[in-house]
């Protein structure tokens, strides 16, 4: 990873340290000798996540002590079942955020571990994971997660429809000034065959950066009142119906309605249950997507590369970052144990393991992340690793692991935004209905 995210990462560090007190740390002492202990670890039921029972054996191989159980949940109810084995006093002792949920949420409801007691002799560096990054899941100087995966956004294009519009490849220098948001939507309409017959319809450009009440963010302005960030994710206000906000959503919703050089719900609806993600389709020229797409790169039955986001109206933002860590969850009663399942979980030889047996997990480790570059058949490992150094560079952490409650607010954006997405309704008859709504859902969660 690039130094020069350090800036970056620093602020979260400031601002997680002004966060109100830490969670007590609870926890044993971990097993008696002779004791064989059982570690639980919560985790998301797909190939991606599940990959780590494989891990296992050689694990207890080394650590005789210690046995690993994986219990596991579909996407949609992994909050729910964490909060209900919690409230019955069963909860898991390693996880992740892995669900709607995110770190500031759990931190806020007093579920994680101050791992600061048993981190003596650890260095982050032991494992080639930058300070900056480690620092991220620090309040008050105490550390609550360990990182493990880092995934970034990227822009993959579909070679074959640039060079049937004859256009040139985007670039993957980030400090390409040239490569801006309006050339993006001028390549965009190139490509684009706006057709009320789904099967001939093509698409320019699929603008998905992060959710959709970070997306005004690329464009310079703020859902959020700056003191989110600085009060455990918690805001005092809410700017929706700011001129630059609804100016902002009307850019995004606009490469729908207005320059039709993105693809309607409809299109989306249709070519999915095919192909899940409708850039596999082909039929689709750019895709500004989370990074964990490049691991259908196998998939794709045309030639794919990858590229920088685009340079838009926020010159210090153009990607959302996605680090996820592991957390010790404050009732376990084996914190030592549990810790030695995610320090073998980071270690370069393990990091590179999983980069296969996960299908294409970014590591943390930056000397394992060498091979995660190298794993993409026909995309440049050289080209890659330029677009996550950029994206890190000119990164910003995903709210979802910023903001308090918001598997709640994200639900209420994805329901309220639903008219403006069909077409049915115009961003600005919307937005303050949804201003209203968030404020009180705001109050009530937020007490």
């Amino acid at each position: 990873m690039s130094k020069k995210t350090g800036k970056f990462m620093l602020s979260l560090t400031l601002v997680f340290g002004l966060v109100a007190t830490a969670c007590s740390s609870g926890g044993g002492s971990g097993s008696k000798d002779g004791e064989t202990v059982t570690i639980t670890h919560y985790t998301i039921d797909s190939p991606d996540r599940t990959f780590v029972e494989k891990l296992i054996p050689d694990f207890e191989a080394k650590h005789p002590g210690i046995k690993i159980k994986v219990t596991k949940a579909p996407y949609e109810q992994f909050d729910s079942k964490l909060q209900s084995s919690i409230a019955a006093k069963n909860a898991p002792d390693v996880t992740s955020h892995w669900g709607y949920g995110g770190f500031m949420e759990y931190y806020n409801k007093g579920m994680l571990m101050d791992m600061t007691p048993y981190l003596d002799g650890f260095k982050a560096s032991d494992y080639n994971i930058p300070d900056d990054v480690m620092n991220i899941y620090k309040v008050d100087g105490k550390t609550y997660g360990i990182p493990l995966n880092s995934y970034v956004t990227v822009m993959l294009y579909n070679k074959d429809l640039f060079d049937a519009a004859g256009l040139q490849y985007p670039p993957t220098d980030y400090e390409d000034k040239s490569w801006t948001f309006d050339k993006m939507v001028d390549y965009a309409k190139k490509m684009t065959v706006d057709s009320k017959d789904l099967a001939k319809a093509q698409y320019g450009v699929d603008f998905g950066f992060g959710e959709r009440d970070q997306r005004p963010q690329y464009f310079g302005a703020d859902v959020y009142s700056a003191d989110t960030w600085t009060n455990g994710g918690k805001p005092s206000e809410i700017n929706l119906t700011k001129p630059e906000v609804v100016e902002a959503y009307k850019k995004i919703y606009g490469l729908i309605w207005d320059q039709k050089v993105s693809p309607t719900p409809a299109f989306s609806k249709s070519v999915s249950g095919q192909f899940g993600d409708p850039f596999l389709s082909g039929k689709i020229g750019m895709s500004v997507v989370g990074s964990w797409s490049l691991a259908a790169s196998s998939n794709f039955n045309f030639k794919v590369g990858v590229a920088a986001v685009p340079q838009g109206p926020n010159e210090k933002v153009r990607s959302v970052l996605y680090v996820d860590p592991l957390f010790i969850l404050k009732d376990s009663k084996h914190p030592k144990e549990a810790l030695e399942w995610i320090k073998y979980l980071i270690t370069t030889e393990v990091q590179e393991k999983s980069i296969e047996l996960s299908g294409g997990n970014p590591p943390v480790n930056q000397k394992a992340a060498e091979k995660y570059y190298s794993n993409f058949e026909g995309i440049d490992p050289a080209q890659i690793k330029q677009v996550f150094e950029g994206a890190y560079k000119y990164g910003f952490e995903s709210y979802n692991h910023l903001i308090s409650n918001y598997s709640q607010i994200n639900e209420l954006f994805i329901n309220e935004l639903a008219t403006v997405e069909n077409g049915d309704k115009k961003v600005e008859e919307v937005l303050p209905s949804i201003e209203d709504k968030l404020k009180k859902l705001l109050e009530r969660v937020n007490k």
